[in-house]
């Protein structure tokens, strides 16, 4: 179930991944299992992390639970990110070569340009794979709005 933002405390909230993408900072929604941060380094706008709780470094460790939820997860991100940014792709990137504990890139792609927060921004890479080594920059206000934003619409969606 997706749950209120900071209800648990920072020590059994996170793992090193989880802090590495600037955990509790850029948490936009969480859940027993998982949480999804806004990806500090944006690959294309809207670029989120979804990092499993469990303490396990193999996709095939994670614990029924998380398993479960990821399904709930995803339809959460999909909906929000939807909503706020008109994706026209989405890419789900497991590579845990640098930060190994479980997680996914979560990169929305665009066929053509979006406009957001008064800024324009583009997808270098489409129609082709993303490169997660390279970023866009991001205003700060268009930071704290996209991060407003999102936690609205994943906070929403516990409504319903």
């Amino acid at each position: 179930m997706l749950l209120p933002i900071m209800e648990r405390t920072k020590e059994d909230a996170v793992n090193p991944t989880a802090v590495k993408f600037g955990h509790p900072d850029t948490l936009l929604a969480e859940w027993d299992h998982w949480a999804v941060l806004l990806r500090p380094a944006q690959v294309t706008l809207g670029s989120l992390v979804l990092v499993c709780r469990d303490p396990v470094q193999r996709f095939g460790a994670i614990s029924p639970g998380a398993a479960t939820e990821l399904r709930e997860a995803v339809a959460a991100i999909e909906s929000a990110l939807g909503e706020c940014l008109r994706f026209d792709k989405l890419n789900y990137l497991m590579l845990m070569m640098v930060d190994p504990d479980v997680h996914f890139h979560v990169i929305p792609r665009y066929a053509e340009p979006r406009r957001y927060a008064g800024d324009e921004f583009g997808d270098p890479f489409w129609p082709g794979p993303p490169d997660v080594t390279r970023s866009q920059p991001l205003s700060d206000a268009a930071r704290g709005a996209l991060t407003g934003d999102l936690r609205a619409r994943f906070a929403s969606l516990r409504s319903r």
